[in-house]
């Protein structure tokens, strides 16, 4: 039996693509960067499966394109650049990559979160640019403590939780925002107290962002809230890009409505480097590098094998995001 066609998007990292060569008829975008759209839907039309990132729009334009498509499998938590209603409708698989990453990307909010209250970034150009021509001074780099201050947890799934987790070590005070709430043990164990948007907003110091992109949560950040909050709090985003409006926070850090930002995540990525906000001072930025442990993203191309292996087994994927779609196409062993 011939093997099924798997396109994939990307290099993924040794330990998964291996096992997806050894299995599968595999075709790899060879290239740094992500494929153009056109080429995806070229390369769809005689695949049984897709190995997608974030930044790979699959759409019904996608699946008009590719008959024997079967299943989609993401190497993300998120899946917001999948339209997984019509995905189900026509019944095709969509499988993620959670948990994996939940330590690893609260590591990055807190180096964020501490990078930008201690103005390290700023620091390291002072020292490079020749700027440091005293050794000591009383009033050099202030920047904010830590310890003791309030963190706001904006959606406190894992993600949210494991940040809230690192915070007692700085015996901080807990505060989040959540449509469903902590288990009360959970709450009990991190000494967190749930609050309205509004109340999460004007009592944080700083305010962590842990919300997936919906409807609801895009621009939840947003002019209206910001000017809520402290002039001296922090905003750290390692979510998604459009849960903050852009434009407003940097109305928010010019006017000095707020103390500063630490963004992993952009509206537009990559973010085009005529952004206000890369002209800024008071913000911290990476390239969406949040899960980007070695250990991590071994670990996640892992999982994109194993929910490729099991659907075409006949087994229902460990992560699959759609199981009502296992209705409209049942499971059966395809090799």
């Amino acid at each position: 039996m011939a093997k099924p066609k798997v396109y994939v998007t990307r290099e993924l990292p040794e330990r998964g693509m291996k096992i997806i060569k050894e299995r599968f008829d595999a075709e790899v975008w060879p290239e740094y960067g992500p494929p153009p759209k056109d080429e995806i839907i070229r390369k769809a039309r005689d695949a049984d499966a897709l190995v997608t990132l974030l930044s790979d729009k699959i759409d019904a334009e996608v699946f008009d394109a590719a008959p024997k498509l079967k299943i989609i499998a993401q190497m993300a938590v998120g899946y917001d650049n999948i339209d997984v209603a019509e995905a189900t409708k026509r019944g095709i698989y969509v499988t993620n990559t959670p948990g994996v990453l939940t330590e690893t990307t609260a590591d990055f909010a807190w180096a964020l979160l501490m990078a930008i209250a201690r103005r390290v970034v700023e620091a390291d150009k002072y020292v490079r640019s020749g700027q440091w021509k005293v050794s000591w001074h009383p009033s050099m780099m202030l920047g904010r403590d830590v310890h003791g201050a309030t963190l706001g947890i904006l959606g406190a799934g894992r993600i949210g939780t494991a940040v809230a987790r690192r915070a007692k070590g700085f015996n901080m005070k807990i505060i989040y925002y959540d449509v469903i709430p902590m288990p009360p043990e959970v709450e009990k164990e991190l000494g967190a107290r749930r609050v309205d948007l509004d109340t999460l907003f004007r009592e944080a110091d700083f305010l962590s962002i842990h919300v997936p992109l919906t409807k609801e949560t895009y621009h939840i950040v947003n002019e209206e809230k910001l000017r809520l909050m402290k002039k001296t709090a922090y905003i750290i985003n390692t979510s998604r890009g459009p849960v903050v409006d852009e434009k407003a926070l940097y109305k928010a850090l010019k006017e000095g409505w707020i103390a500063g930002a630490a963004l992993d995540v952009f509206e537009q990525e990559p973010t085009p480097m005529d952004n206000p906000l890369l002209k800024l001072d008071n913000i911290v930025v990476a390239p969406h590098i949040a899960s980007a442990s070695y250990e991590t993203r071994s670990k996640m191309a892992e999982m994109v094998a194993e929910n490729l292996v099991a659907f075409f087994e006949g087994r229902q994927p460990p992560n699959l995001v759609n199981p009502e779609v296992i209705k409209i196409r049942p499971l059966s062993r395809l090799f």
